[in-house]
């Protein structure tokens, strides 16, 4: 299914966004485990990675499910790939972000 996307076409630009999550993993790790070792209540890292996965699976939900209900090419598959373009987007952004913010620490 994911042979046809090439960098041509409008949804690679999610699909490069989400290579970096392997990175933002192993960043984001040590810095919860360092919360974790602290006890207590969960540190602002940890709030953030799941408040943010939170959001970006609503929004990427609503866009798919907009971009079915906009696109007039359901018969023939791209309906669904506009679809899986858009739910991906937001998840891409974040990821994007994250990495930004994570590499830039010291």
């Amino acid at each position: 299914m994911w042979m046809h996307l090439n960098p041509g076409k409008a949804g690679w630009p999610a699909m490069t966004g989400l290579m970096l999550a392997p990175f933002v993993v192993g960043m984001r790790l040590p810095l919860l485990a360092m919360e974790a070792q602290k006890g207590g209540a969960p540190g602002r890292e940890t709030v953030r990675a799941v408040s943010e996965k939170i959001a970006a699976a609503a929004e990427g939900m609503v866009a798919a499910q907009l971009s079915l209900l906009t696109s007039m090419a359901v018969a023939n598959g791209v309906a669904v790939e506009r679809s899986l373009r858009a739910a991906l987007r937001p998840a891409s952004r974040r990821v994007e972000a994250n990495f930004s913010r994570l590499s830039s620490r010291r």
